[in-house]
Order: C-alpha cells, then structure tokens, then sequence
C-alpha cells in the first residue's frame, strides 16, 4: 500500500471540499484512501513557518508522492526533496518560483497546477468597478509574505481609474489593527488579496465588512457565502480533481517532470444579494446575467 503526504498551507476544515473531491478522484484511479493508499495529512493553518518541517517530516516518512498546496507549501517540499515526486498547486508562474523548468517539460521532480491567481487580479477589479463605479479609493489587504501581488494590484487598479491604499496583515492582531485604519480610511470598499491566511479567515474579514457597511472582493466562493460581497477566481473542486489525476499517473508510474503543468479550466464569478442588500449596493442586470452562483 503505497502513502502520499498532502501538504497545504490552508487548515483542515477550510480545504474539506477540496480534500473530499482529491480523494474521490484518487479512489476512482484505484487508489482509495485507507484500503489502497494510505494519506499522511499535514496543515499549516495559515502558519507558513511550519510547512518547511511538515514537508521535512514527509520525506522522512519515506512518502511516495507529496502533494503540495499553494506556492508556500510547495516551496518547502521542492526544498525538502530532489527526488519524491511533488504534484502542486502554484498561485505564481511554477516556473518563475523555480518549480520547474518550463510549463510544457517540467523536468525534475514536480509538476502540478498553475492556479493563476495573481493574474485575475484585472477581472477581479474590473467587475469591482461595474458595481461601484469610477474614481474610486479602495483598502487592499495584503499579507506581507505575498508582497509580489502589489504590482499586479496597482496595475490592475490604475488601468481602471482607481486608487488604492495597502494595509498589510500576516497574524491576527494585525488583521484587527489593519481593519481598525481601513475603517478610519473612510474606503469605498476593500479587496482581500489571495492569500491562504486570508482564505481561512473569510468568515471574520465578511462579516466585519458587513458591519462596516464596506463592499468587499474575495478570490474564492467560500468568503461570499459567508457574506462577503463577491468573489471571482478559480473553482477549487476542480482544480482538485487535476490535482487528483495528476497523482494518479505518477503512482502508476510516469514521471513527474513529463508531464506538463496545467491550468484550471473553470473559474467562477460569485455575488451575495443579500449582502449587497445590506450595503445598499444595486447589481447591474448585466452583471448578474454572468454570474456562475447568485446568493439570495
């Protein structure tokens, strides 16, 4: 029975859809966890100075197979390993992160999927704008570990006519101070940058927006649900399911640095109605029209 490690940077509970479709794509190559594979779990929780000893630990568990989630989790494994096959997830180009060598031949010991998450950053703002309007003045909060978004951001928020004012949070504490300012700041609105230390306190950033009366932008659906305003990003479920094949053939013997680094096929553009109720915002009947999930 071969085992794998599943390393992720994000915490149990926030990646259990996740978790539960990589299995079941898992099980249906013939590999189900607990009776044809055995799984070793590590999360960071959002903690990024841990994922360096979990992905230690992995290899000294002699795994056949890790997977890595977000490009901090698999910084560490490709550190941790030359030669255990790594299937990641990778927010900035895998190749500029020295992941691999080049999209289409990977070479080494990893490959994966390119999530493209700093790149949506113009289609994240530009729907932003269809429901705010022009000449606006909006929070961007950042964490200080992914500070290589600020350029994409600023970009993204000029090309639209838009000012922006950074605040930057990598712990709790500062996630307070920071919503302190931004709420002094008097913003239109605010825009939660992709992050995993972000993506597991989505529940707490909406509902302080909400309170605020602050229209908000996230990258994943699972914040808008909780009552953020909208999002727009990939669909996860199926970026999983990639993850989930791709592991497959490595167990059943390709190697890794052949097969080429994929990108997701499916992204979606969520909005909260209720929420937007609440804020006094009206949608664009257009807008509304393209959106993949309308929460009533």
């Amino acid at each position: 029975m071969p085992t794998i490690g599943f390393l992720h940077a994000r915490s149990r509970e926030d990646t259990s859809y996740m978790v539960a479709v990589f299995r079941q794509t898992l099980a249906d190559a013939g590999f189900e966890d607990g009776k044809t594979l055995r799984i070793e779990w590590r999360f960071a929780d959002g903690q990024y100075d841990r994922l360096k000893q979990m992905a230690a630990d992995l290899v000294a568990y002699k795994v056949a197979l890790i997977v890595a989630g977000t490009d901090f989790a698999a910084l560490a494994a490709k550190e941790a390993t030359t030669n255990i096959p790594i299937v990641f997830t990778a927010g900035r180009d895998p190749v500029e992160l020295k992941l691999v060598d080049s999209i289409n031949k990977p070479a080494g010991n990893a490959t994966g999927i390119s999530v493209l998450t700093v790149s949506l950053e113009p289609k994240r703002l530009g729907l932003f704008r269809d429901v705010l309007g022009p000449d606006r003045t909006i929070a961007v909060l950042m964490n200080p570990n992914a500070a290589f978004q600020l350029r994409d951001v600023e970009s993204a928020a000029s090309a639209i006519g838009w000012k922006t004012k950074l605040f930057w949070a990598s712990a709790d504490a500062e996630i307070d101070k920071a919503l302190e300012q931004i709420e002094a700041e008097g913003v239109a609105a605010l825009e939660v940058e992709p992050d995993p230390f972000f993506d597991i306190r989505g529940a707490k950033l909406a509902s302080w927006a909400i309170q605020k009366k602050i229209p908000t932008m996230f990258q994943f659906r699972r914040a808008v649900q909780e009552g953020g305003l909208m999002s727009y990003g990939i669909d996860l479920s199926d970026v999983y399911r990639q993850v989930g094949l791709c592991a497959a053939r490595i167990l059943k013997g390709e190697e890794p640095g052949s097969l080429p680094v994929l990108q997701p096929t499916k992204f979606e553009f969520v909005v909260n109605m209720r929420t937007a109720k609440v804020l006094g915002l009206v949608f664009p009947p257009d807008l509304i029209s393209i959106a993949d999930e309308v929460i009533d």
